[in-house]
């Protein structure tokens, strides 16, 4: 649920010896003390990715009501390493290059590729799936506008109307290529997909509500993988998924424990690795002229609620001493402190509330505390609804504490639990006030990508029409603009591009759609008993997360069954 990454220290550490179990149910584990090693058949996975409720059937890779697919049968042309600055890893695409100016990109694809239906790979798909995306704005997440040509089989270019260097890293691998052949007739937006047929090293098996399994492809033009099936269940919520690494009936799970940090003296067939990423935050609707509604619509709330927070009470009673500051500029804190402007007063969120400064906010826009201690405007009452997933513990606990929080302040805050697919309806149709969520990370450590996933006006929508990324629906052509000369400037020119993030970060820092919380300590915790290969901190190759899916697909690729 907390998503996070990692700053100058380490970029990851090793809590303990620890390894969180992911999915538990009929997978021969063990107990989490007694080992229960995987040999023979014996080779099944279990994963938790913190799916609370019965799984909907639904294998869109870009849909947001997706429960899997992506990397694991869905491929794109690259893998790019979340967890460290490195070479991206070639997957359908074989070699990639820019030329001089940055207007086109050229990839050589990957020779003898078949889907999983036995149907050949070809450039054509390549260009298929890019096309769709530029005719379908609400899953073009990544804002990719360029012309995609075959040039034959094997090779494809991506040309752009002016220089387009930031565009490489997720046009190459955070983008999932879908089969030409299947796809012509499906609505990439509306349609569920129940049978996905993908290039990857997995197939879909069984499905059932409670749990689906993926098989694992003997056809893989990467081989067979060693983990013949990986079993995602779909239990009631973080306690579940402590109390089944306790019972040792999961193997692999991100998500909280009691007492984390001593994991593998608590359950010695696991390991637990933290590593600090996303940035978690209360979203909002923000914008009344795309319809949302209520008293977050003020910026002034926004900017109340920020001062209100005592962050360090938050990280030690709602995520165990595992969150790290951030900053509101959500560039990384403090891997990308040289990102940050010089025009913004705070480079890191205060980690102690001051109401004082919250009410005096409130009182210069307008706002007027009543005598039950809630301010009030125009008739409104300062009461805002935060949505959460039933069963997401660490974030309901969250929620609690900025109540109690926020009430010092005159705010009044309330949880409201919903299921997985309500809250991500919530989120994507703008119907709601507060959402409790996670920035996220680009492709490549820097902030660029977050700015143009979150904060570009072409990812948002009017409420009732579903968004992309900016699900604040956040509009403001200061960000378009500056973005825009973002992506005609190389990666490496720091002295051209400084302007266009102090531009940005001048308005995100006033307005404040996304509220910051805390960066987050991810912390995984997997069985070592029963299979070898996890990363580490000599091996760091994937982001550590089970529900990132490009890194989880790449883990369970290197993945062996324990002797």
């Amino acid at each position: 649920m907390f998503p996070r990454t990692r700053t100058a220290r380490r970029s990851a550490t090793l809590v303990g010896a620890a390894t969180f179990a992911l999915l538990a149910a009929g997978c021969g584990g063990g107990s989490a003390g007694g080992g229960g090693s995987a040999s023979g058949q014996d080779a099944t996975l279990v994963a938790y990715t913190g799916q609370a409720g019965d799984y909907q059937i639904n294998f869109n890779p870009f849909s947001p009501t997706k429960i899997g697919g992506l990397g694991t049968i869905y491929e794109p042309l690259f893998f790019s390493n979340k967890a460290q600055v490195s070479d991206m890893v070639p997957l359908l695409g074989t070699e990639q290059s820019w030329n001089e100016d940055g207007t086109v990109l050229s990839v050589t694809l990957r020779e003898g590729v078949t889907w999983s239906d036995g149907e050949p790979f070809t450039a054509d798909d390549v260009v298929f799936t890019f096309d769709l995306l530029k005719k379908t704005p609400s899953i073009n997440n990544i804002g990719y506008h360029g012309k995609a040509t075959a040039v034959d089989d094997t090779h494809v270019t991506f040309t752009f109307d002016k220089p387009a260097f930031v565009k490489g890293p997720d046009v190459l691998s955070n983008t999932p290529i879908v089969p030409e052949h299947l796809w012509q007739d499906v609505n990439p937006v509306e349609d569920v997909v129940e049978e996905p047929v993908g290039t990857g090293a997995y197939m879909l098996g069984e499905f059932k509500p409670q749990a689906f399994t993926y098989t694992a492809n003997p056809d893989y033009w990467g081989g067979e993988p060693a983990v013949k099936d990986v079993r995602y269940l779909a239990l009631s919520g973080n306690q579940a998924g402590a109390d089944a690494i306790a019972a040792g009936t999961i193997d692999w799970q991100t998500g909280p424990i009691p007492d984390i940090q001593n994991t593998h003296q608590n359950f010695p067939a696991y390991d637990a690795y933290t590593q600090w990423q996303n940035q978690a935050v209360l979203a909002t609707c923000s914008d009344a002229e795309l319809g949302c509604e209520g008293p977050q619509t003020d910026p002034a709330v926004r900017k109340a609620l920020y001062y209100a927070m005592d962050r360090e009470q938050l990280n030690k009673l709602a995520f165990m001493d595992t969150g790290n500051e951030v900053s509101p500029t959500f560039a990384l804190t403090p891997s990308q402190d040289d990102f940050v402007s010089d025009d913004v007063s705070e480079a890191v969120a205060p980690m102690q509330a001051d109401p004082a400064k919250a009410a005096q906010i409130l009182e210069d826009a307008g706002w007027a505390k009543g005598g039950d201690g809630i301010y009030a405007k125009d008739g409104e009452k300062l009461s805002l609804t935060v949505e959460v997933v039933t069963g997401w513990t660490d974030y309901i606990t969250a929620i609690d504490t900025m109540a109690s929080q926020a009430k010092e302040a005159g705010i009044q805050l309330q949880a409201a639990q919903s299921s997985w697919n309500e809250w991500t309806e919530k989120k994507g149709s703008g119907r709601y006030e507060l959402v409790i969520d996670s920035l996220w990370q680009g492709p490549a450590p820097d902030p660029f990508y977050l700015y143009t996933y979150f904060f570009d006006s072409g990812s948002g929508a009017k409420v009732g029409e579903t968004s992309g990324n900016n699900f604040a629906r956040y509009d403001n052509p200061v960000v378009d603009d500056a973005l825009a000369e973002l992506a005609a400037l190389p990666l490496d020119d720091a002295a051209a591009r400084q302007p266009h993030f102090d531009a940005i970060q001048t308005e995100i820092v006033r307005d404040m759609p996304y509220i910051p919380i805390l960066t987050g300590g991810t912390t995984s915790v997997w069985k070592t008993a029963k299979f070898t290969g996890w990363p580490s901190d000599d091996d760091l190759y994937a982001f550590p997360a089970v529900w990132s899916a490009y890194d989880a697909a790449e883990i369970l690729k290197k993945l062996q069954p324990a002797g």
